[in-house]
């Protein structure tokens, strides 16, 4: 296996798990746009966001509550 092909599939994985973060994200009743944003970026706990939600809490204001700050909500 060459590095060419090692490099495919970490971003295939990638991009497969993201799809499954927005698909969780979008279950939960985020908006496409947010759920979108949110997906792409690990460091957002994405468990946190579903809990926060499932409580009661809107999607943007669980967004602006669980998301460090140092990341941009719509980049």
């Amino acid at each position: 296996m060459n590095v060419g092909t090692v490099l495919r599939a970490d971003r295939a994985e990638r991009a497969a798990f993201a799809a499954w973060r927005r698909g969780q994200l979008d279950e939960a009743g985020f908006p496409a746009a947010l759920a979108a944003s949110l997906a792409d970026d690990q460091r957002v706990d994405l468990h946190a966001l579903i809990e926060l939600v499932e409580r009661g809490c809107r999607p943007e204001l669980a967004a602006r509550i669980a998301v460090p700050l140092e990341v941009e909500l719509f980049s």
